[in-house]
């Protein structure tokens, strides 16, 4: 490889991490919000998948029936998780040109 090949893909490399972080920021500060029960949980999550918030209708608080609360909640929280992942995977794609890069290990 020429020299000056090495130099540019070094560049490339460098310019990908920077967007890279840029990315991580931006998913850091977005808000993805999913619920169940028709709209009695409601789970906030930023990109990463960082639950920020959960909102329970009380109407839904049962003492006899805590197990359909934890399903509600837990239904919740994996639908916002999995939007989030699909935004992390677009996001992803537009920064690799929509090649699946082996070995690239994101910190998300």
């Amino acid at each position: 490889m020429a020299k000056g090949g090495l130099g540019n893909m070094m560049k490339q490399v460098q310019q990908m991490q920077a967007k890279m972080q840029e990315m991580q920021a931006e998913l850091e500060k977005m808000e993805v919000e999913a619920s169940s029960g028709g709209g009695m949980v409601k789970v906030v999550v930023n990109g990463k998948q960082d639950v920020l918030s959960i909102t329970i209708d009380p109407e839904v608080v049962d003492k006899d029936d805590v197990e359909m609360l934890q399903d509600l909640i837990l239904a919740a929280v994996n639908q916002a998780k999995q939007k989030a992942q699909e935004i992390q995977a677009e996001q992803m794609s537009g920064l690799t040109g929509g090649l699946n890069v082996p070995g690239l290990n994101l910190p998300f």
